[in-house]
């Protein structure tokens, strides 16, 4: 049974607003801890700081959409984690790229990728991306006490 001490927040919801998440996640391909998190994390924004950085939509039209399913019927893909976010910053380096995406308000990812992906996929500031993460194993370091 989750525990309080362990991080773990359970509330009961009605039938509506499990629709409404429900449907929220299906549309944008997010899970229900990643939209509650963010909501979590803009409560503290918009109480103490400044305006958090305007997120990308879900989607802007219902073409953009379809778009989006066709390709995940297209396209059978292993990786759970599938992340929208919005380029913020290109750095290249070489033959590599270092992308930065805003994931949700003060989240953000960071991925290196080819050159010529960058070219290739004509990335640049500002364009909406999807993040595929598929990991094996997650390690955690701490400095020894």
């Amino acid at each position: 049974m989750p525990r309080k001490s362990q991080g773990w927040i359970t509330f009961q919801a009605s039938e509506e607003e499990r629709t409404i998440l429900d449907s929220y996640c299906q549309r944008t391909q997010r899970s229900k801890t990643d939209v509650l998190r963010e909501l979590v994390r803009s409560l503290e924004q918009r109480d103490t700081g400044p305006e958090p950085p305007q997120m990308p939509a879900p989607f802007q039209d219902e073409r953009e959409e379809q778009e989006f399913l066709a390709v995940q019927r297209d396209f059978a893909i292993s990786a759970r984690n599938l992340l929208r976010g919005k380029i913020t910053a290109i750095a290249i380096d070489g033959v590599n790229a270092e992308l930065t995406l805003a994931i949700a308000p003060s989240v953000e990812l960071v991925a290196i990728i080819t050159v010529s992906s960058v070219e290739r996929m004509r990335l640049a500031v500002g364009k909406e991306v999807y993040a595929v993460v598929k990991s094996n194993s997650v390690m955690i370091a701490a400095i020894a006490p």
